[in-house]
């Protein structure tokens, strides 16, 4: 297939759309169900390359749920508690901990179920079954994957009366070096950034006095870093124990990005309260307990909601460009932040540093601004 020809662009009236190669070669992926709109392809792209990059630099099956052109969630495929199987509702039937795509796109889902209402999903290997039958309950508009087993896209193909979008992309596809759009008539042209979000000795050298960054928070802020380098700028991701908790995209303002992420991880933790855990939906649908959930605890009496998140501590955070100012540190140890990923180079380094020792924090400096427009 060299042309794929859409409904319409990013909104109805923009009647002439189209996805192509510029060099007339084949594109490099196949619809095998239903029919993607520009939008979807947007987030199947960037999702794509996400978890590609999520799987080369953790060895981990990867998975992350889109919209608009950036994550609302991503996570690395690890196996999932019986505390996690309860606080992500999955059937006990349900073999999800065979299936490394399926734990990760739990986990991505779970970040923020309210913003991956009507996700687009994207999955670093194969789908299977035990994925698919997890995607079939889920609102979704469509799926990027390698390659899906014959279970698992018949199972996709049920979805939305058989218009579920189900996109197959060749995993060895690799752009070329430059890329191009065009705005109002003039074209961009740009060198893809293909620099490593963080080279592996930087995490041996923190420039904070807490100088001790464990396994998995290395791993938890390789995760962040990526998700960022994918997700509309500005922007700041919160993660813990393999899955992010929180995503800021799009701020203005440094901060504004930091609390946007932090705020949503503290709902995302506050999922785990006991009394949400005990609580009694009753027999509703899927998106009207992510609803009832969500005003259960935001309802929480703000003494509460402190008590219980005063205890949890050991995430982890970065962001796309440096910090301004010390108090993006600030509000990231509210949220339990004990480790963090930045660029550096602010005139007020000196002072992040300093927030980052008074809350007991290791800080690495990356070098990389990951900028995402």
């Amino acid at each position: 297939m060299r042309e794929c020809k859409l409904k319409y662009g990013c909104n109805p009236d923009q009647t002439t759309a189209r996805i192509y190669m510029r060099d007339d070669s084949e594109l490099p992926l196949q619809i095998l169900n239903g029919r993607p709109g520009y939008i979807n392809f947007l987030d199947a792209l960037n999702s794509w390359q996400l978890v590609r990059e999520l799987k080369k630099a953790t060895g981990l099956a990867s998975a992350a749920s889109f919209k608009h052109v950036s994550p609302a969630g991503a996570a690395l495929g690890l196996r999932l508690s019986d505390a996690e199987r309860r606080l992500f509702f999955i059937d006990d039937a349900l073999p999800v901990n065979d299936s490394p795509v399926a734990c990760a796109y739990i986990r991505a889902r779970g970040t923020d179920r309210l913003s991956s209402f009507g996700d687009w999903i994207a999955l670093s290997d194969e789908c299977d079954e035990v994925a698919a039958k997890y995607i079939q309950h889920e609102v979704s508009d469509g799926i990027i994957a390698p390659s899906y087993t014959p279970e698992a896209l018949e199972i996709l193909k049920s979805k939305r009366k058989g218009g579920y979008a189900v996109v197959k992309i060749d995993p060895d596809y690799e752009p070329p070096s430059e890329e191009t759009r065009d705005v109002f008539g003039i074209t961009f042209a740009q060198t893809r950034s293909t620099a490593p979000v963080i080279e592996p000795e930087k995490f041996n050298t923190p420039i904070t006095r807490s100088k001790d960054i464990p396994d998995s928070a290395r791993r938890d802020l390789l995760l962040a870093l990526i998700t960022l380098k994918y997700t509309q700028s500005n922007s700041v991701c919160v993660t813990k124990d393999g899955q992010t908790l929180g995503v800021g995209a799009g701020q203005q303002s440094r901060v504004h990005c930091v609390r946007l992420a932090c705020d949503k991880a503290d709902l995302r933790l506050l999922r785990e309260h006991p009394e949400v855990l005990s609580h009694e939906f009753g027999a509703i649908g899927r998106p009207e307990r992510d609803n009832a959930i969500d005003e259960l605890v935001r309802n929480m009496p703000s003494e509460k909601r402190r008590e219980y998140l005063s205890g949890i501590t050991g995430a982890s955070l970065g962001s796309d460009a440096f910090f301004p100012f010390p108090d993006n540190i600030e509000r990231a140890a509210k949220s339990g932040v004990k480790y963090v990923a930045q660029p550096g180079g602010s005139i007020r380094d000196d002072l992040v540093i300093k927030a980052c020792d008074d809350y007991g924090m290791a800080m690495v400096m990356t070098g990389h601004r990951l900028f995402h427009h």
